[in-house]
């Protein structure tokens, strides 16, 4: 994956989605968040949450080996509209187990996460658990119901039959191609509500930079005319528990960082931080029974 985001079909998906993310969680509030895998898209760079990480498990640490060299560039938005360095945590945990305490997470961010984990129910689930209440999970994917996803099936029968096998894919390898709606169907047995659902990347699937310019024109008709059949998708979930609403945020010192001792910490910690067990994590909100 970190290799193919280096060609011209890579660079212009990764364009599109750090274009929806710098939107999406500009204004979402909390302590703690989480990008999970592919440190190559700045997910939380536009983010104000005090505690952020960036996780690599089995399939994304082949760009986090730097430690912090890694997380150098990240820069995130301050409230005058400007840039400034941002200090990020590294952890390698898998996506099926993640180190942190029952609802302990504000925002947990998914980039082309569950097509890669080997059990994207278990790592959804996981979501949910180290989620609070009203909090929210952003996931990216490719969508295998689009041009990109004809060309790549096209090359798969083409190597089954003999022909171009030398020949690499458009797109890269993934453990399972999960659908848009596939996605809303599992968000929702999970009590997900749905808050922001969208596609991009409408051109056709070339491989060269010049002629992916030439064809900029078809997303903005394919977003009008054919909106569900975007090479990627964007999903923005938030968490609902039946019978139990938010009625407010303790006005208290910063919570400390839920991140449990069986993570192992790559990158440096800001002065005066540390990592502790989070046999028990903090709770920033007041939840009251409807009943």
């Amino acid at each position: 994956m970190a290799q193919w985001l280096q060609t011209p079909p890579g660079q212009c998906l990764l364009a599109w989605e750090q274009a929806q993310l710098d939107l999406a969680v500009a204004d979402l509030f909390g302590f703690h968040a989480l990008q999970m895998g592919l440190p190559q898209l700045q997910a939380l760079r536009a983010n104000r949450m005090p505690d952020r990480w960036v996780a690599c498990g089995t399939f994304g640490a082949e760009g986090m080996e730097g430690g912090d060299e890694t997380l150098a560039g990240v820069a995130c938005v301050n409230e005058e509209g400007g840039q400034r360095p941002m200090r990020l945590t590294s952890l390698c945990c898998a996506p099926e187990a993640l180190p942190f305490a029952d609802q302990s997470l504000d925002l947990v961010v998914l980039p082309h996460t569950l097509e890669r984990a080997e059990d994207p129910h278990r790592s959804l689930a996981e979501v949910d658990r180290v989620l609070r209440p009203e909090g929210r999970v952003v996931i990216l994917g490719l969508n295998p119901v689009s041009l990109w996803g004809l060309r790549q099936r096209l090359g798969h029968g083409a190597r089954w039959m003999g022909l171009c096998r030398h020949r690499p894919l458009y797109l890269p390898a993934a453990q399972e191609r999960i659908g848009y709606w596939r996605l809303r169907d599992w968000l929702r047995l999970l009590n997900f509500e749905l808050e922001v659902g969208r596609m991009g990347c409408y051109r056709a699937p070339l491989s060269t930079e010049r002629w992916l310019a030439r064809y900029a024109w078809m997303e903005r008709v394919g977003a009008h005319w054919w909106p569900v059949l975007g090479a990627a998708y964007f999903i923005v979930a938030v968490k609902r528990v039946r019978g139990m609403r938010l009625v407010g945020l303790e006005r208290s010192s910063r919570a400390p960082a839920p991140v449990a001792a069986s993570a192992t910490v790559v990158g440096r910690l800001p002065a005066g931080r540390s990592v502790g067990c989070a046999g028990r994590h903090p709770s920033a909100h007041k939840l009251e029974g409807k009943e």
